[in-house]
């Protein structure tokens, strides 16, 4: 990896295939873009942001649809050399009030639909430009680009320079801006290259499904620099849709979903092992991967799911192996480069096989979150080692699973509870589809744990009798003192549970 003059930008640009005039991205509403385009359509951008005199380490905020064109901002920012930054398009004013506020944006791009509202904020908080781009090609950033020299040399930049803000979730108090480097992005797109073994042209070349939203580390970072770095050609799906992805399958070889989309999957009959012939590799990752969609997607497809590990502040850490045992349950083994140990509270690391809380450092970890110095200080060890806040357990061969968050354990009457370890439990019950596990508070226990479980299509469950069970199997101090049966459970965008809603709505 450069040391110097390390823009991501150019390390993709570098990886483009020879023939700039083949296709790069193809949408689902047919329209096809070559990588000329994305050079060119990017130089543009870039060439119009420098215009504006911005100043050194200015952010770009961007609130838009998934596009390719907004594909084209995102890869202009790196190459002008300033800061990045994806929001939800499901983000509302107040939320939208306190990003703009926290990263003082010098650029504001949004949806025409959210113009009026979100430039407000943006010019109240001292936003000098705000400009609209749709999903269509449509937008004032594109018709002022449009003046623009399609020529344009990359900023210099150092593998330390910022090159993204992520805010997290937020949903434990004040979201965080975790910023993300040159150097951060590229060592794991390079390292996912090689693990995870894409082809080159000359091999045959690899397709990607891109099915995924582009404001959060999956989509943006680990699908589209996975393609990009590896010159692929990308199937561009503005929304996920089973159908649409089960009829480009035959022409695809690599797919990545969170756990909700594979479940979405195997619920249309049109997938087969047949239509997945071609396929190469199918990924998981954003929130846990159920046993039962594991071995259901095995025994559909013919193909095993290859689950992974990461977070906004550490892009990917670990992976099932390409080649070698994709272990159902687990998030795999570390990948090359980062250093991952399981320690107890007083920071020692904990025998194989026992829980405690996962600890990482190496290339791919964040420089520290935006304007939080402390806490930065805080989220970090003394020899180097950044606090996951995840809680798991390794094999004595490597592999790790992630038992739950440390925000999410359950004290109850002085014991440790961990929501993962009954949330298995329960999932494996007759007629159970999915379960969450929350904490709540309890006058006597101090916290005691509740069970939101949904049931498969057309089984009636009672909860009472799910306690039941887990009481006949289980410690007492671990079974949940309520269980609550219900159509489905809160999600975010990544198809992540909301933990924090389940425990609002049943803590009284």
């Amino acid at each position: 990896m450069q040391t110097d003059s390390s823009n991501l930008y150019t390390a993709l640009r570098a990886a483009f295939p020879a023939d700039l005039d083949s296709t790069a991205i193809e949408t689902d509403n047919g329209l096809f873009y070559t990588w000329r385009d994305l050079e060119c359509g990017s130089a543009m951008l870039a060439n119009f942001l420098q215009s504006l005199d911005l100043p050194a380490g200015a952010r770009v905020a961007a609130q838009v649809d998934k596009s390719v064109e907004a594909l084209m901002l995102y890869l202009a920012t790196l190459r002008a050399g300033y800061v990045f930054l994806p929001f939800n398009m499901a983000y509302q004013s107040a939320e939208m009030a306190y990003f703009i506020n926290d990263a003082e944006p010098a650029v504001v791009v949004c949806s025409a639909a959210n113009f009026g509202w979100v430039s407000k904020l943006a010019f109240q908080a001292g936003t000098p430009w705000v400009f609209t781009l749709g999903d269509d090609r449509t937008g004032s950033l594109l018709h002022r680009a449009a003046r623009a020299s399609d020529q344009h040399s990359p900023a210099t930049r150092r593998a330390d320079d910022i090159a993204v803000i992520i805010y997290t979730s937020g949903t434990t108090g004040r979201s965080k801006g975790a910023m993300l480097t040159h150097g951060n992005m590229l060592s794991n797109a390079l390292v996912l290259k090689d693990y995870w073994g894409w082809r080159s042209v000359q091999q045959g070349g690899d397709v990607l499904i891109h099915a995924l939203p582009i404001f959060h580390v999956h989509g943006l970072f680990v699908a589209i620099h996975g393609a990009l770095i590896n010159g692929s050609k990308m199937i561009w799906l503005a929304k996920f849709d089973a159908k649409v992805v089960i009829q480009h399958l035959p022409r695809a070889s690599v797919f990545m979903g969170v756990p909700t989309l594979y479940v979405r999957l195997l619920a249309d009959p049109g997938l087969t092992a047949g239509v997945c012939q071609n396929m190469r590799l199918f990924i998981s990752g954003s929130a846990p991967l159920l046993m039962d969609t594991f071995t259901a997607w095995q025994a559909r497809t013919g193909h095993t799911i290859l689950e992974r590990y990461g977070m906004s502040e550490t892009i990917m850490l670990t992976s099932n192996p390409y080649v070698g045992e994709r272990r159902g349950g687990t998030v795999g083994l570390a990948l090359p480069g980062v250093n991952l140990r399981v320690v107890n509270e007083q920071g020692q690391t904990v025998p194989a096989g026992e829980i405690g809380d996962i600890q990482v450092k190496g290339p791919n970890v964040f420089a520290g979150y935006w304007r939080m110095p402390e806490k930065t200080v805080q989220e970090f060890t003394a020899d180097g080692f950044f606090k996951t806040g995840d809680v798991g357990q390794q094999s004595r061969d490597g592999y790790v699973t992630i038992v739950g968050r440390s925000k999410d354990l359950i004290i109850s009457g002085g014991y440790n509870v961990y929501p993962a370890e009954l949330e298995s439990f329960i999932n494996d019950l007759p007629g159970v589809a999915e379960s969450a596990v929350v904490g709540v508070p309890h006058p006597d226990f101090g916290e005691v744990g509740v069970a939101v479980v949904v049931p498969r299509a057309g089984v009636v469950l009672d909860a009472m009798q799910i306690l039941a069970q887990l009481k006949a199997s289980l410690a007492n101090y671990k079974v949940p003192k309520q269980c609550f049966v219900v159509p489905d459970l809160p999600r975010n965008a990544m198809g992540k549970v909301q933990k924090s809603l389940l425990r609002a709505q049943y803590a009284p």
